[in-house]
C-alpha cells in the first residue's frame, strides 16, 4: 500500500467515532481535495432511498464538490425528513471542517437500515477526522476501512499514466460484500483523479464505467437503498483532457479502476467458496448479454450447482432461456473452465471429474457462445459467487 501512486490534491482520513461497538473499526471516513472538483454521481435504482443518495443526487453533477463523507454501521435509510437533516448536518459539519460550502460536501451512510444517526459520535468523529487527514497510502487504507461492513478487506484500485512528462492518475476505494445485484447495490465507491475534466466529460466517462463494472456484478440480486458512486477530478496535475485521445485514456483509468473495485467485492462476497466469470459472445445486443449473464448469475439453482462443484450445464442453459432474451438454442454452446458440455443446442461428450475437479479449485468461468458475429468490444463480462450455508447463516444472523 505505502507504494501506490495517489492522485494530487486529496486527503483521506478514516477514524473511529462510535457509530459502530467495535473501538478497532473506523466508522468515518472522509476525502478531501485542496481544490474544487468536478463531480458526478450513479445511485441506486432502488425507490427506497437512504437520506444520502437524496441529498447526493440534488447536488451532482457539480463542478464545486470539495469533499466526501462516510459512515459505516447505519444507512441513514428509511429515516424520514431527520434523517435528511441528519445527512445535511453532517456535511455541514464537514463544511466548516475544510472551509467549503455545505452544497459542495457529499455525504454516504451504509449500514442498518432504520436506525437514525447517531449525531454526537458522528459531529465528534468529523473533528477527529480533520485532525489526521493525509494524503498518505495509510490515510486512504484508513478511510476505505471506516467505509466497511461486512467486508473482509479494504479495497482500493489505482491506475497511473503518462502524459508527455506528467504523471495523471485514477484512484478508488469502494465497499461491498453482500446486498450485492446490477443497477447499484450496497456499495459505495469514491474515484478520484487529478485530471481535469468537466462535469459532462465526468457523467459519461463515469455511466460507461459502472455499466462495465459495478453494473455487472451480483452477490444475490439485492438491490440497496444506499448505493452511490461518485467521481472527483480535480484537476491538480495540471493536465486536462482536451483531446479525445486524452479523455479516451481517463475514461479507460476509470473503468479499469472500477472494474478491479468490483472484482474485489466479488472475491468479498458473504461466505463465497467460489469466484464465478461469465461470458456471453455471440449476441448482436450487449444489454441482451448482459440480462443473461445475470439471470444466471442470481439464479439460485445455478448458483448452488457452482457451491457443489456440479457442472450440471441444464441449469446455466434453462436460467438463460428464461431471461426473456430471444435466441436459437441450436447456435447455443457452453464451456465450463474451458471445457467444453453443450454444443449447438446438444449435449457432448466430456470428463465430469475433471471439470468437477476444476471447479473445486474456487475458480468458475462459464463462457456461453450464441453463435453470432463476435462483438469487437469482446464477450460481455458478469461477475458473481456461489451460494453458501455460511452466505444464508451471516444473512440470517445480521440485522440490515
Amino acid at each position: 500500500m505505502p507504494d501506490l501512486h495517489l492522485p494530487l490534491g486529496f486527503q483521506y482520513a478514516g477514524v473511529h467515532c462510535g457509530v459502530k461497538s467495535d473501538a478497532k473499526k473506523p466508522d468515518l471516513s472522509l476525502f478531501v481535495s485542496d481544490r474544487p472538483c468536478a463531480a458526478v454521481g450513479v445511485y441506486t435504482q432502488n425507490r427506497v432511498v437512504g437520506a444520502p443518495v437524496i441529498v447526493d443526487r440534488a447536488r451532482t453533477p457539480s463542478d464545486s464538490v470539495r469533499a466526501v463523507v462516510i459512515n459505516s454501521g447505519n444507512a441513514n435509510a428509511c429515516t424520514g425528513e431527520r434523517g435528511v437533516e441528519d445527512a445535511q448536518r453532517m456535511t455541514a459539519l464537514v463544511a466548516i471542517a475544510v472551509d467549503a460550502a455545505r452544497e459542495d460536501v457529499l455525504v454516504c451512510s451504509t449500514g442498518i437500515i432504520g436506525h437514525h444517526l447517531p449525531m454526537e459520535q458522528i459531529e465528534n468523529g468529523i473533528g477527529l477526522a480533520k485532525g489526521v487527514l493525509s494524503g498518505s497510502a495509510e490515510s486512504l487504507e484508513l478511510a476505505a476501512r471506516g467505509m466497511m461492513t461486512t467486508d473482509t478487506f479494504p479495497k482500493i484500485a489505482s491506475r497511473s499514466e503518462d502524459w508527455d512528462g506528467t504523471i495523471v492518475t485514477v484512484t478508488g476505494a469502494c465497499k461491498g460484500a453482500a446486498m450485492i445485484a446490477p443497477n447499484m447495490a450496497t456499495m459505495l465507491a469514491v474515484v478520484m483523479t487529478d485530471v481535469a475534466i468537466d462535469a459532462t466529460q465526468a457523467s459519461m466517462i463515469l455511466k460507461e464505467a459502472v455499466d462495465e463494472s459495478f453494473n455487472s456484478i451480483s452477490v444475490d440480486g439485492h438491490t440497496s437503498t444506499s448505493d452511490t458512486v461518485l467521481l472527483l477530478a480535480n484537476g491538480a496535475s495540471g493536465r486536462p483532457a482536451e483531446t479525445p485521445e486524452e479523455i479516451e485514456s481517463v475514461r479507460s483509468m476509470v473503468t479499469l479502476v472500477c472494474q478491479n473495485l468490483a472484482e474485489m467485492i466479488i472475491r468479498d462476497a458473504e461466505g463465497a467458496e467460489h469466484f464465478v466469470r461469465i461470458e456471453i459472445a455471440g449476441l448482436p445486443d450487449r444489454n441482451d448479454a448482459r440480462k443473461i449473464a445475470k439471470t444466471i448469475a442470481e439464479g439460485a439453482l445455478c448458483k448452488t450447482a457452482i457451491t457443489g462443484n456440479d457442472p450440471n450445464w441444464g441449469r446455466f442453459v434453462s436460467a438463460a432461456g428464461y431471461s426473456e432474451v430471444e435466441f436459437d438454442l441450436n447456435q447455443l454452446s457452453l464451456d465450463i473452465n474451458g471445457v467444453r458440455v453443450f454444443e449447438s443446442g446438444s449435449p457432448v461428450v466430456y470428463d465430469e471429474a475433471l471439470v468437477s475437479s476444476r471447479m473445486a479449485e474456487g475458480e468458475v468461468n462459464l463462457h456461453l457462445d450464441f453463435g453470432g458475429e463476435t462483438d469487437p468490444a469482446g464477450p460481455v463480462v458478469f461477475l458473481t459467487s456461489d451460494l453458501t450455508a455460511e452466505y444464508v447463516r451471516l444473512n440470517s444472523e445480521y440485522t440490515t
